[in-house]
């Protein structure tokens, strides 16, 4: 490592993807010193991510441990490596956190690395061939893009079976992370080149994943330009309403009556959310807005705007744990070279990309 100094915009992304404060890191740095003998102040970690003083030798092996990342990946400058490309979009609530959000972005920037480093190794083209870009205008609607899509993947009618695996076959990577909040469903990001990156919180149930991986495509289809944010917001939900629940398919469904036996049944078969299909039933007519309003209230009382009963198994991303699979499995290589690879300690890569993938059935594509 002689020589190598630490890139200053790097030691600020790493230190918000762990979410440490520059005290955190200065408390940390201190402890990796030999006998913890060196005390490293938060002034000094202030200077180091301004670019005031270089970050090597002995200091470059202690901020790394601070951080519990590879030395050299500090030394990586965020912008050649790729990371931060393309416009970020998320399917979040107002109260979230700027710290967490803050978080999160550095997750995905980072995560968008690490998936490069795997995919070359497993010797995988990074293509999106399937992606396409529908803006909208005064004759586009959002419900046109979702159609266009629909149409352009050849999805059948009817309940979508595996929307993260229609995402994938379309060239996307999808991967489950715990986002640190249940206030923040998902976060994506394209440049309109390469794989879509898509990070989807695994805490969140199986019905609000599929909407939120839905809402989220739109926002990759629709959105090139950062925008308002409560408008594109609703375009996304709109576009993800058509993409999971057609109108021409389940209108007929609506028909009879909407009540909350009839929503329950509905969200069996189409795997939405009771009030998502509440919604949808209101945009198409198929009720007033007294009877949306007095089911949403009935809903309230029984506790089913936090806790909706009929459980809908998550979907689980195929494409990544393939690639690693590929390099450990098929490529022989050790837990340590595959980490390298994704410029992860050994620990990390265990935790992030093999735990619950190597053993779990995963279907072809």
């Amino acid at each position: 490592m002689a020589g190598r100094q630490a890139h200053p915009g790097m030691l600020v992304l790493l230190r918000e993807s762990r979410g440490l404060t520059q005290v955190d890191v200065s408390v940390a740095m201190t402890k990796a010193s030999p006998m913890g003998a060196t005390a490293v102040s938060q002034g000094y970690v202030s200077r180091a991510e301004s670019g005031r003083l270089a970050v090597c030798d002995d200091r470059l092996e202690w901020y790394a441990a601070a951080l519990g990342y590879p030395q050299d990946l500090l030394c990586v400058d965020p912008q050649v490596g790729g990371v931060g490309v393309g416009l970020i979009h998320h399917r979040k609530k107002a109260a979230l956190s700027a710290s967490v959000l803050r978080q999160v972005h550095a997750q995905l920037a980072l995560t968008r690395m690490q998936l490069e480093g795997i995919t070359s190794a497993a010797g995988a083209s990074d293509q999106a061939s399937d992606f396409l870009r529908v803006p909208l205008d005064l004759l586009t609607t959002p419900k046109d893009a979702a159609r266009q899509v629909r149409k352009a993947w050849r999805l059948p009618p009817g309940p979508l079976p595996d929307v993260i695996k229609a995402v994938e076959n379309a060239g996307a990577l999808v991967v489950v992370r715990d986002l640190g909040s249940d206030l923040l469903d998902a976060v994506s990001q394209w440049d309109g080149s390469g794989s879509p990156l898509l990070l989807v919180n695994g805490q969140a149930p199986g019905d609000r994943c599929r909407f939120s991986v839905a809402h989220e495509l739109g926002h990759l289809v629709m959105h090139v330009e950062p925008g308002t944010g409560s408008r594109q917001e609703k375009q996304a939900d709109a576009f993800a309403a058509e993409l999971l629940m057609p109108a021409a398919d389940i209108r007929n469904a609506f028909k009879g009556g909407v009540d909350l036996q009839r929503l329950m049944e509905l969200k069996r078969t189409w795997r939405v959310s009771m009030s998502a299909l509440l919604r949808r039933a209101l945009d198409l007519n198929a009720l007033t807005e007294w009877q949306h309003r007095t089911l949403v209230i009935e809903m309230s009382a029984l506790g089913y705007r936090t806790a909706e009963p009929v459980e809908i198994p998550r979907e689980q991303p195929r494409t990544v744990p393939a690639l690693v699979r590929t390099l450990l499995d098929e490529r022989g290589l050790t837990l340590e070279s595959a980490a390298g690879c994704a410029r992860l300690l050994p620990e990390d890569f265990q935790h992030l990309y093999v735990e619950g993938h190597r053993t779990s059935p995963l279907s072809s594509h």
